[in-house]
């Protein structure tokens, strides 16, 4: 269930009550592609960073330990140790970024392993599935997302196919959440929107699933190639078309200045593999923009990544010894900086939902936005 606490513009408080606890929104999602953050960060450091919400990766956990050793374990939530909501993908976006692997077809797409090259076939209902094997809390429906470059003609006919999908995987997920040997009877179902930066498209398929009664509404195909401002704008068009009542989730997306603008549509779930990635080399995410620890400059620097910051890192440690650590190669480096990352992230989705709650979004936003491009370096 989905309550909307205030709205300010477009801009939305809620929270999304579920089987495995609450997540206040909007929120960000940190990304355990195979069931942990890169960076060997364990569930007890999420817990203390404030995460809420876990994100992982249907394709790469079905080839690696297998859904069904994890359904035979009890499920991700047990696996993993992390007793708190966890959304997993659909295997939608691999249809995208394999395009050398894959085949695409009516029944679902045919894959070559990206590990040994084995033939997997994945369709609506081998996806639901394999997610109802996982035992995930909110499970997104399968899609393809073209390309943002893609022609017209190929974007109608992939679109009209990612619908037929969604019918299909509401219809598997009904009947899955009604065996007994479901690890998760209450697993949410998250529809997805697309149609590449053509708005007519976009919009047309927005009006025709969100009449489907789904449990929350993505867009995804966006932050794939096309511009900042191209992206804004499919939100600012799009959006309207989905369901207030629902949360809505940007895809993939993105850097603070993105989920800062995009919140500001109305956008309320959010993922991005950035803090952890830019944290394993060596960049520091601030308030007053991004700090690259390997640089010389911080080889005296005493001050921790960000003053008044909460993390680990920063109530411990110094710019001079992060930048020694990561020069040196220790992977304590890279931990420190995906924690204090992974913080940052998680802090600037609670000042985003008090200046929501306050009615002051779009002062606070234009704010935000300026002070993160002072201290880029």
């Amino acid at each position: 269930m989905y309550e909307i606490n205030n709205i300010d513009g477009r801009a939305k408080t809620g929270i999304l009550t579920t089987v495995h606890g609450t997540v206040r929104t909007p929120c960000f999602m940190n990304v355990a592609t195979q069931g942990a953050i890169k960076g060997a960060v364990s569930t007890e450091d999420l817990e203390g960073i404030g995460t809420q919400i876990m994100l992982s990766n249907t394709y790469h956990l079905h080839l690696r330990p297998t859904d069904t050793l994890i359904k035979e374990y009890g499920g991700l939530h047990k696996f993993t140790v992390w007793n708190k909501p966890i959304l997993t993908d659909s295997g939608g976006f691999q249809v995208f970024s394999l395009a050398d692997l894959r085949s695409i077809k009516e029944e679902g797409v045919t894959f070559k392993s990206h590990l040994d090259g084995h033939r997997i076939f994945m369709g609506p209902e081998e996806s639901m599935t394999i997610q109802s094997n996982l035992g995930s809390t909110i499970a997104m429906a399968f899609d393809e997302c073209p390309s943002s470059k893609s022609e017209r003609e190929y974007v109608e006919k992939s679109v009209a196919r990612t619908t037929r999908w969604l019918i299909r995987c509401k219809k598997k997920m009904d009947e899955l959440n009604q065996q007994e040997d479901t690890i998760n009877k209450n697993q949410l179902l998250f529809g997805i929107n697309q149609g590449a930066v053509f708005d007519d498209i976009r919009i047309a398929q927005a009006k025709e699933i969100a009449d489907m009664n789904l449990d929350g509404y993505a867009l995804g195909g966006l932050a794939v190639g096309e511009t900042a401002e191209e992206m804004y704008h499919i939100l600012d068009v799009t959006i309207p078309y989905l369901p207030q009542n629902k949360p809505t989730y940007l895809m993939g997306v993105g850097t603070p200045e993105n989920i800062l603008r995009s919140v500001y549509y109305g956008v309320d779930f959010f993922d991005c593999v950035y803090p952890s990635r830019n944290g394993r080399h060596g960049h520091a995410y601030t308030s007053h923009g991004r700090l690259n620890l390997l640089n010389k400059k911080f080889e005296k620097d005493e001050r921790p990544l960000e003053e008044g910051c909460d993390c680990p890192c920063c109530r411990r440690y110094s710019r001079a010894y992060v930048h020694h650590l990561m020069k040196s190669g220790e992977m304590l480096g890279m931990r420190l900086l995906v924690l204090h990352n992974l913080r940052f992230y998680n802090k600037l989705m609670e000042e985003i939902r008090a200046a929501i709650d306050e009615h002051r979004y779009e002062s606070f936003m234009k704010e935000r936005i300026e002070m993160l491009h002072e201290n880029d370096s």
